[in-house]
Parts: C-alpha cells; structure tokens; sequence
C-alpha cells in the first residue's frame, strides 16, 4: 500500500495489485463478497489479553467492561506482508467491549480470530510508515461516540460479529 492509498485499506501481499479487500467502511456496509477466509492471516507477532474493569459504557449501564490489551512489538515484515523485509512499527492499543452475553460472545470471536492470525496485519498508515494495524474496527475508546472509536454505538457488536464471520471466524 502506498501513502497516497487509504488508510482505511489493509492488504496481505497476496492482495496487492488492486485485488485487495474492500475497506473496513465498505465492509461495515455491505460484508465481503466470496468465500470467507478460512486458517492463518498475515497478522505479525503480538499478544493479545483482557480483564474485565468494574465501570460500564455508554450505552450499556448495567454492565462490566472488558479492556482488550494488544501488544505488537516493532518487527521486520515477512513474505505475508507488503514490503517483506522491511521493518514495521509495532502496536499497543486497548479495545472495549460490554461485559455482557453478546460482549463476551463477540470477545470469543476476537480471541479466534486473533489465534488464527486474521485480527491484525502490517499496512502502510496514511504517513507512509509500515505498522500493525487491526483488520476490523475497534472499540478504542470507552466514550466518545462512533466518530471517536468509541461507546455508545448500537450497532458495533453486530457490526464486528458480521465482519468476523465474514473472514470465517463464527
């Protein structure tokens, strides 16, 4: 990916030459196309764990929050990434979900997900630089709205389990 593409676009190497996934707002609208991708993606070394914190979201009041914690250490890309050989910047984020049925049910997918290598890849963000970068939305923010990455946003949950399935993750 170059800089000029957009930031929202995340490509493995074996979707470069226009023959990438749609992006993540295409994908939010309409789901993927095709069949699902099924066992191992191109997400770098990481780590992923969460606890749950006795505070609720917006919109969800009678609920825990479960914090996601992500660790990407600063690596060298490998052949399933755009630029192998080249080094990229790791990640640290926190994700948020209700600690609710439907939180939890959304958890176990993320944490497949992840195991299966398909939650995270290395794209080129919008500065030109290589990073670990999160192939589905992320709730990055416990407040602040859909437009800040965060609560209250009804349609998240069902939103993230609809792009997961479409990676194959169920």
């Amino acid at each position: 990916m170059g800089s000029g593409q957009s930031s929202d676009k995340v490509y493995c190497n074996r979707y470069l030459n226009g023959q990438g996934p749609p992006s993540l707002a295409q994908q939010a609208k309409g789901g993927l196309n095709g069949t699902p991708s099924l066992g191992t993606g191109c997400q770098p070394q990481g780590q992923m764990t969460w606890v749950i914190l006795h505070r609720d979201l917006p919109g969800f009041p009678d609920d825990n929050t479960v914090q996601i914690n992500y660790i990407f250490p600063d690596g060298i890309q490998t052949e399933k990434h755009p630029r192998p050989g080249h080094p990229y910047a790791g990640l640290r984020l926190c994700a948020y979900l209700p600690d609710n049925r439907e939180g939890k049910r959304v958890l176990k997918l993320l944490e497949k997900a992840f195991n299966q290598q398909l939650l995270f890849t290395v794209a080129t963000n919008k500065d030109g630089k290589d990073t670990a970068t999160a192939s589905v939305p992320l709730k990055t923010h416990a407040d602040g709205g859909n437009r800040a990455d965060g609560y209250p946003d009804p349609d998240y949950l069902k939103t993230v389990r609809r792009l997961l399935r479409d990676k194959g993750i169920e």
